[in-house]
């Protein structure tokens, strides 16, 4: 009789965890069927390698100029030509993709964390909190992205962190109301609703419950971002608001000195330009496969 304790019937896995186990899973297998988003998912690793290992795949130096001629055509040694400077034109732009790798992830991370709070606190809290943040959250939204990042970095000075403070800032009221909508369709669900009605408390309903169902559409959002982000930072270096050093590596430098010398050298625009559309596309199709994915409503 002592060992029946012991049936199986009383080891269980949770619903809960099952279900998660089940949702991730079956998105991940749609994930792998959405062809668009596994060639967005290949132009990102690309963008990644490239940018991990530019000193490694680099031949030359990205600051060291009299290579050959100035405005030298492409050629064998040099794939995309030569700058103003006799600057191998391919060598730059590998390393600028550390650069806008590492903005585009640090102003999206900081964007989100702000933007998640506001929202997680507007949509979780609601009544006159909700109506404040909101509010100031119009305001912001109000003014186009771009202009307000112009409007901060040249308020702030330029450099790299200001970038990616501006460029943060101009996320974050987009991803505190994709937050505080997706809580506030959730707050009259049922599993909600049961478990207000046996006594969770409202951070416990929060932070437990409605959260982790409200994720998806801020991952799709932040995915999408990405994209946004390297456009942003390649538009404030390309309206003279990048790095303070000519000298760095950054795409959308590269794009105002070659526009300088389009007649002269019309090839120079292809690098940097093609660089910025691979990785845009790539993070763009990838978000699209994602909201494919994690939707219920597109679950067959």
């Amino acid at each position: 009789m002592a060992t029946k304790a012991a049936t199986p019937a009383t080891v269980r896995v949770p619903v809960e965890s099952r279900a998660s186990r089940g949702l991730w899973r079956d998105a991940l297998v749609r994930l792998r069927r959405n062809r668009p988003a596994l060639v967005g998912l290949a132009c990102i690793a690309i963008f990644v390698f490239v940018a991990f290992f530019a000193p490694w795949l680099a031949q030359y130096d990205p600051n060291k100029g009299g290579l050959g001629k100035t405005f030298e055509p492409p050629s064998a040694a040099h794939w995309a030509g030569l700058d103003k400077l006799g600057r191998d034109e391919l060598t730059r732009v590998m390393y600028g993709a550390r650069i806008s790798l590492v903005v585009g992830v640090v102003s999206v991370t900081v964007g989100l964390t702000i933007g998640g709070l506001v929202g997680a606190i507007a949509g979780g809290v609601g009544g006159r909190i909700d109506t404040i943040l909101m509010r100031i959250t119009d305001v912001f939204l109000a003014i186009p992205g771009i202009l307000l990042a112009i409007g901060i970095v040249a308020w702030l000075g330029q450099g790299l962190v200001q970038i990616m403070i501006a460029v943060a800032v101009a996320n974050a009221p987009i991803f505190a109301r994709i937050l505080r909508g997706s809580l506030l369709s959730l707050r009259e669900a049922e599993f909600v609703t049961a478990a207000r009605s046996v006594g969770a408390s409202r951070t416990r309903l929060l932070l437990r419950h409605m959260l982790p169902n409200a994720l998806t559409a801020l991952i799709v959002a932040a995915t999408l971002a990405l994209a946004t982000a390297i456009i942003d930072v390649a538009g404030l270096g390309f309206l003279g608001l990048g790095p303070p050093d000519p000298r760095t590596a950054e795409w959308g430098t590269m794009l105002t000195d070659s526009t300088e010398a389009l007649r002269r050298a019309p090839w120079l625009i292809f690098a940097p330009g093609i660089a910025i559309v691979i990785s845009a596309i790539g993070f763009n199709l990838l978000g699209d496969g994602l909201r494919e994915s994690l939707d219920p409503r597109l679950k067959r």
